[in-house]
């Protein structure tokens, strides 16, 4: 199953260069026509500028980004991304998978792995499209993809340098749209929502996996002190970056409330949309169909 890997690697690096120019096209073209103000971390920026910006962090942290996940999180992103796999819990034959700002490939990984312990002899191979905006990161999932010499058993896996609020994808392609820990990044969610709705097929689930809000007083001031005291000066330690992750704990603060993203996931025109907190709030699984 090794050269079929591989195969699979060197077709799209083509696609790969084009989507990153129209990605960043998009944003620019749309950010001169719409020119308002918005948020990065705790800073007012110019919508024109937050793409950039946050560009900037991902391109600055994509090396080290595994291991800052890591040590920010003692391990537990681990135990996240597996239960949202686990609800997720894809089945069926020939799904075909979103997994939008999934530069280093955790969640894709997972997916594929599951997908491995599906031993149905008349299943359907499945298809995986990592999309991010930020090739670095792309570059290094794609690195992680070729050590893990994982076998496919027919299924695939393409690597996408696009823009979640302008997707290059034709409408009703994918089964299931996932997104985790990287929709707080976007300046417009309401667009980056309606571009998950558009390209979902009937049918489809969407699934988001992002840090939220703790609602228990006291957990809150230690996961604020922890956040604002210890995360940024553990990025100059380990990575030689502070202001990245002093970004990374500002927006999370920035990001909307459990049921306020809810009603925005509803208001994009997806049914039965639910969430589950884990760690007290700390992240939170958003979960809808689009029907």
């Amino acid at each position: 199953m090794l050269p079929l890997r591989r195969t699979s690697l060197l077709i799209h690096r083509l696609p790969l260069a084009r989507f990153s120019s129209n990605a960043r096209e998009n944003v620019n073209q749309s950010a001169t026509q719409h020119d308002s103000d918005t948020h990065f971390g705790f800073q007012t920026v110019k919508e024109s500028d937050k793409w950039k910006k946050v560009h900037k962090v991902f391109e600055e942290v994509a090396a080290s980004y595994d291991l800052m996940n890591d040590a920010m999180s003692m391990g537990i992103h681990r135990v996240w991304k597996d239960i949202f796999m686990e609800r997720l819990s894809p089945v069926g034959n020939g799904i075909r998978l979103l997994d939008m700002a999934g530069g280093t490939g955790d969640i894709a990984f997972r997916y594929m792995k599951y997908l491995q312990k599906q031993t149905a002899p008349d299943r359907k191979p499945s298809h995986v499209t990592v999309c991010d905006i930020n090739q670095n990161m792309l570059d290094v999932g794609q690195q992680r993809w070729e050590k893990l010499n994982l076998p496919t058993a027919g299924d695939t896996i393409e690597w996408v340098c696009a823009d979640a609020e302008k997707l290059p994808f034709e409408d009703s392609s994918f089964s299931v749209y996932t997104i985790a820990f990287g929709i707080r990044n976007c300046t417009h969610i309401d667009k980056v929502l309606s571009e998950a709705h558009r390209v979902l097929k009937p049918g489809g689930r969407f699934m988001c996996l992002e840090f939220s809000h703790v609602n228990n007083e006291y957990l809150k001031w230690v996961y604020d002190q922890y956040s604002f005291q210890v995360i940024p000066p553990m990025g100059q330690i380990l990575a030689n970056q502070w202001q990245p992750y002093q970004y990374l704990v500002e927006s999370i603060r920035k990001f909307p409330q459990q049921n306020e993203f809810k009603t925005m996931i509803q208001n994009a025109g997806f049914k039965c949309v639910e969430y589950e907190n884990l760690t007290f709030g700390v992240v939170a699984i958003h979960s809808g169909f689009k029907l």
